[in-house]
């Protein structure tokens, strides 16, 4: 086995272990649906995942339109968090945007999740902004921060 995990495009035989993650990670996990959704109907839709052996433990999604890539999701499993593959999943997210010729990137974070938003600092992600009661769990608001991948890139 790899000492750290594989980063690859994510394919549909991948959903199972999507959903393994996307329950651990979440109150509100997406729907097995909208992930194949994703994957075969939404053009701008380019979903990365992290596999360790034979088992997915970590994903990426990602919307490139036109010059801007905005992250839709991003989750690692509790039992492989402070490994950095979340930090590795967005590098190769930020990578991949730019390939696709991606000048900005975007994500929302919850404002009460530091962590996250102290690894998206980490990669050149500043604050733009709130989305207002933007978690229909419990209205919870979203910090919009923003990165622009030159910049990311010539860091």
């Amino acid at each position: 086995m790899n000492s750290f995990p594989v980063i690859r495009f994510m394919e549909e035989k991948d959903l199972d272990g999507i959903m393994r993650v996307e329950h651990d990670a979440f109150q509100m996990p997406w729907t097995r649906y909208a992930f194949f959704n994703e994957l075969t109907n939404n053009q701008f839709a380019h979903y990365l995942v992290a596999e360790w052996g034979h088992e997915i433990i970590g994903y990426c999604g990602v919307w490139i339109v036109i010059d801007e890539a905005h992250i839709t999701n991003v989750a690692v499993h509790s039992n492989y968090r402070g490994q950095r593959i979340g930090k590795v999943l967005l590098m190769n997210a930020l990578d991949m945007a730019y390939v696709y010729g991606a000048k900005s990137m975007s994500l929302e974070v919850r404002v009460s999740n530091v962590a996250a938003q102290s690894l998206y600092k980490k990669l050149g992600f500043q604050a733009g902004g709130i989305r207002k009661n933007y978690y229909t769990d419990n209205r919870e608001d979203a910090l919009v921060m923003w990165v622009n991948i030159n910049d990311y890139k010539n860091r």
